[in-house]
């Protein structure tokens, strides 16, 4: 798989294997069973996304990922790391913004060094709960400081809305990338992020590109469900009711099937390709528990769209109610949307 280059020097696979679906806080009712977990991120690495996004919060996934690194050193030989991109985050969490203390930067970054294994991680990316709490330039500087002294390469951030990513470059805390929601559904984003982004050389990491599963055959003219598996499932159902609902996303659906055809593949990998080939747009994140849709994962870069495919898509979008607002404010502030989100994991 070709990389990106994120910033001089610092290249990533365009697609992302995730780690929150291999969080213990992430199933409803899956158990995740370690060693094949590993092994098929190996396969992952092996087949050429030698990216891997996980977090401080995930529950048990830093450790899985440390051992995941062991193995392959063992299997590849010691230059195993070498191959390997690692993107963790920081998240404080929200019930210490008020108080926040910016040694708690040090203590979580050296945390994750431990659980991993290494002396220095790729990327760390803060995530912050409450704008009200404005401490979040105090931790980003702490940060860039870890950086200064070898423990990150390269300092992210994650689901922060414009006003504050602009705060951040004017303070000279200028971030490498901004990994953010990004779908066919939900085109927040293009409210100005990805223009500023394109502007100011940030490259936009994106989650949900598969809407936690909802693009998929599994869902083509079936009944919206009334049960699902996963928090995944149970975010974005309610992302499809800010788009409109089931019938105009059934629609988006059929689309994306007709043009799946086309390209021989699924419905995810169509969904996936559309958002990385937005402006900006530098990755984005598959979060698949297994290797049961690796082949499609590395079709994801390929797909060239034609006019009439993307019209198509178009059409539909054109008739989308939403979400509206400024990147990650319903997650922030809207209790339906918060209340699904774990805030004080760390």
């Amino acid at each position: 798989m070709i990389k990106r280059e994120l910033v001089p020097g610092y290249e990533i696979s365009p697609v992302i294997k995730g780690g929150w679906q291999l969080s213990s806080g992430h199933s409803l009712n899956l158990q995740i069973q370690e060693d094949q977990a590993i092994n098929d991120m190996i396969t992952f690495i092996e087949s050429g996304i030698t990216t891997l996004d996980f977090g401080d919060i995930y529950t048990g996934v830093e450790e899985l990922i440390g051992k995941t690194l062991s193995k392959l050193s063992h299997k590849s030989g010691s230059d195993a790391r070498n191959r390997l991109q690692l993107h963790t985050k920081y998240v404080p969490n929200e019930s210490f913004l008020s108080k926040f203390d910016s040694s708690d930067a040090i203590a979580i970054v050296n945390r994750s060094l431990s659980r991993l294994g290494v002396d220095q991680v790729d990327l760390v990316q803060l995530h912050w709960w409450r704008y009200e709490d404005r401490h979040y330039l105090a931790a980003l500087e702490r940060l860039f400081e870890l950086k200064s002294a070898g423990k990150i390469a390269n300092i992210g951030i994650t689901n922060f809305d414009l006003t504050r990513v602009e705060e951040m470059v004017d303070a000279g805390l200028k971030p490498a990338s901004h990994q953010i929601q990004y779908s066919m559904l939900d085109r927040r984003t293009e409210l100005g992020m990805s223009q500023y982004c394109l502007d100011n050389e940030i490259g936009i990491i994106c989650y949900g590109t598969v809407a936690g599963g909802f693009f998929s055959e599994k869902f083509l003219d079936a009944p919206e469900p009334t049960q699902v598996e996963t928090r995944s499932n149970v975010k974005y159902q309610i992302i499809i009711e800010e788009f409109g609902g089931w019938d105009l996303f059934q629609e988006l659906l059929r689309a994306c099937k007709l043009i799946a055809e086309n390209h021989s593949t699924d419905i995810a990998t169509i969904a996936s390709a559309w958002v990385l080939q937005r402006p900006a747009v530098k990755a984005v994140i598959v979060g698949a528990r297994n290797i049961s849709h690796l082949d499609s994962n590395l079709q994801i870069p390929q797909i060239v769209f034609t006019a009439s495919e993307l019209g198509s898509i178009d059409q539909i979008l054109d008739k989308s109610a939403g979400p509206s607002g400024p990147v990650y404010d319903l997650e922030r502030y809207s209790e339906k949307h918060r209340a699904i989100m774990h805030t004080n994991n760390n």
